[in-house]
């Protein structure tokens, strides 16, 4: 099991770097960066399309289809379609989720940017992850990219990590040191 975990890891990591490559070569980085953004999007609210990615029970030549039908319908750039059918023939489409964050990490960090995680109680609009974005490139120095998750399930507040630093300053987390305190009481 953990050599097929391996051996999962190496292969999307290198399919990753290879579309990067790709793009770069082709000076169509931008381009299939954003399409790459739009898939991802894909795969999170697709049930279907998860089904297609992740069932080894669907023919070849129906992926391919179906893979060239969506490439239509995004309007995919050749090189991205392509890709997406060389993983089909090699049967690795079931990492396609994990390749495409892959490459959007390699395309960030080429960029100098550093990651952050905001997870918020309530829904923000772009000028507030903005504000936050902007407060953030000013502490850490550096421009930050944000992957903004809304999570009701914190009652109030926020969490933001970048690396490994963390602030939690959610009702959740602080109802939750209450309840530790009354345990050891």
């Amino acid at each position: 099991m953990n050599t097929n975990n391996n051996f999962s890891i190496e292969s999307s990591n290198s399919y990753s770097r290879a579309l990067y490559e790709l793009s770069s070569e082709n000076k169509c980085l931008d381009l299939i960066e954003n399409q790459a953004v739009s898939l991802v999007k894909l795969i999170f609210e697709s049930e279907d399309f998860n089904q297609l990615i992740k069932n080894p029970t669907i023919k070849y030549n129906d992926q391919i289809n179906i893979i060239n039908i969506i490439s239509e319908k995004f309007k995919f750039d050749d090189l991205l379609k392509k890709f997406l059918n060389f993983l089909i023939f090699k049967r690795r489409l079931f990492y396609l989720k994990k390749i495409l964050n892959d490459f959007l990490n390699i395309c960030s960090n080429k960029r100098g940017e550093i990651q952050a995680k905001l997870t918020v109680a309530k829904e923000l609009n772009s000028s507030e992850i903005e504000r936050i974005k902007n407060q953030l490139n000013d502490t850490f120095g550096t421009n930050i990219k944000i992957n903004y998750l809304y999570n009701p399930n914190l009652i109030g507040g926020l969490i933001i990590q970048v690396g490994s630093v963390m602030v939690d300053t959610s009702i959740k987390n602080k109802l939750q040191k209450i309840e530790n305190k009354m345990v050891e009481v």
